[in-house]
């Protein structure tokens, strides 16, 4: 935009005919360029208020991008799963068993028990003499089986997978929560580091004017030239500390964008924090909210051990099953094969042919003994992690005591320092004048104004901060009474 005004502004054309035709045009072009600007400034304006993150926005893209709540919601997520399989677990089982086979049919008097499921069960006559007789044959077969009842046990098993989502959905929630917590922290430490660094840049332009003073006046023979030393080190000192609170401002950038799950960047934040104090603190709040997110989730898994010990007290108990068979066999042998060994056929359609079907029904219970003498150990030591998991619940709720009184003392301290901050402003501000301007007029010395200058400095950073802390006080009450909007709403 500066570039079209300039050129516009260029020599006018030098035929005066030309000129005259053309009087109107430094107007027209006068009042375009100016529309142009302030179109120009107004996109630059919104352009910029755009990029303004602001502490909403940077939790709320925490929330979508940080990778540990991105586990926690999938853990969820195979919890209710679980759920849905151990209603499922309840259901019969039905197997249904199809195989066509061909061998021998040599049968013998003796024992036999099919360990492991590697026993053939060949059936038949037991001869003088092995043969090799051999056709086919098939079996058909569909079995369901039942554990109608055991004392409870898949109630209780469908009970604790229900305690377990409850758990890892208050997992998630006090996740969340903290996590606001610390984004709100991260990023008004940044702001309080970029903060920071403008009043170290305000020191080093003071710097650098006292500097250009005080070698003037050297070079005139006014002072002494080890003031001229003393300014060049001072200026080099206020170029370090610039450094170094652009390397914490840095670092505070840095957490912020780990914990948004962006990129580092150099971002822009609301000014808020620095132009005002909370308009409230809550002041009522007292005690920590029993549903404190971080207490909820404890509790909640106090609750799931507990529910675990009542599983696990099912599984001494008997087992009712209801079961039945259906099967339907077929043989290439035939039914005088024990009176004459060549009664039997070859053909695969023959022998796989169903010619003989049984069924059964029953009810059966089975009980291991000895399973009452382990799963009460079993049980007693789940016990015990429900107490331990009551002492850590006890632990949190006394740290989360603590941290509340804390935060009050903090908010009370930092209130007192944002009401000195002013008073050491103006104060520090007026030493400065006053010694810049004695030193000036040869009535001061450089040690007072390099003192002077330090003074000020301190003033600047402790005003930065002292915004800051009273924010963060209220960021850690917000953090011990469990409910965030507590800091959200004093914007």
């Amino acid at each position: 935009m500066i570039k079209m005004k300039f050129i516009f502004a260029a020599d006018p054309p030098k035929t005066s005919l030309i000129f005259r035709q053309f009087r109107y045009l430094p107007y027209l072009l006068k009042n375009k360029i100016l529309y142009l600007l302030l179109a120009g400034s107004f996109f630059v304006s919104a352009k910029t208020k755009a990029q303004v993150l602001t502490i909403t926005d940077a939790i709320e893209t925490a929330k979508i991008n940080y990778g540990t709540l991105k586990a926690k919601a999938n853990y969820v997520n195979a919890s209710k799963a679980t759920v849905q399989q151990s209603v499922k677990d309840y259901l019969p089982n039905l197997n249904l068993s199809l195989q066509q086979d061909y061998g021998t049919v040599n049968g013998q008097n003796g024992p036999l028990y099919g360990l492991g499921g590697l026993g053939v069960a060949s059936s038949g006559l037991p001869l003088g003499n092995q043969n090799w007789n051999a056709a086919f044959g098939a079996l058909y077969l569909t079995n369901v089986n039942w554990d109608f009842f055991a004392f409870g046990r898949a109630r209780e098993k469908i009970n604790v997978a229900k305690s377990t989502v409850i758990r890892d959905e208050s997992d998630l929630s006090q996740e969340f929560f903290q996590h606001e917590i610390r984004v709100a922290g991260a990023y008004l430490n940044l702001l309080a580091a970029q903060r920071l660094t403008r009043s170290w840049q305000n020191n080093l332009i003071r710097a650098t004017a006292i500097k250009q003073v005080v070698v003037t006046r050297a070079k005139n023979g006014l002072i002494a030239g080890v003031d001229s030393s003393l300014a060049n080190a001072e200026v080099s000192n206020a170029k370090i500390a610039i450094t170094r609170a652009k390397d914490f401002e840095q670092e505070q950038a840095n957490r912020l964008a780990v914990l948004m799950g962006v990129e580092q960047q150099s971002f822009i934040l609301d000014t808020v924090f620095i132009a005002k104090i909370p308009i409230s603190f809550a002041d009522s709040i007292h005690m920590p909210a029993e549903n404190h997110p971080l207490l909820t989730y404890y509790s909640n898994r106090i609750a799931l051990s507990n529910q675990q010990a009542k599983y696990y007290h099912t599984l001494s108990m008997p087992v009712f099953t209801a079961f039945g068979v259906f099967q339907t066999r077929g043989s290439g042998f035939s039914s005088n094969y024990a009176q004459d060994q060549r009664a039997y056929t070859g053909s695969f359609t023959d022998g796989i042919k169903p010619v003989r079907s049984n069924y059964l029904l029953g009810v059966g219970v089975v009980w291991n003994m000895t399973n009452v003498l382990r799963i009460r150990h079993q049980v007693l030591s789940q016990k015990f992690v429900s107490n331990a998991l009551q002492n850590e619940y006890d632990l949190v709720d006394q740290q989360i005591k603590n941290q509340l009184i804390l935060s009050n003392n903090k908010i009370q301290n930092a209130l007192a320092n944002y009401q000195e901050a002013p008073i050491q402003i103006k104060s520090a501000t007026d030493a400065y004048i006053q010694k810049s301007t004695l030193y000036k007029n040869g009535l001061s010395n450089i040690v007072d104004l390099t003192q002077a200058l330090y003074i000020l400095n301190r003033a600047e950073t402790d005003r930065d901060i002292a915004y800051s802390n009273v924010w963060q006080g209220l960021l850690l009450k917000a953090a011990a009474t469990g409910d965030f909007n507590l800091f959200t709403s004093s914007f």
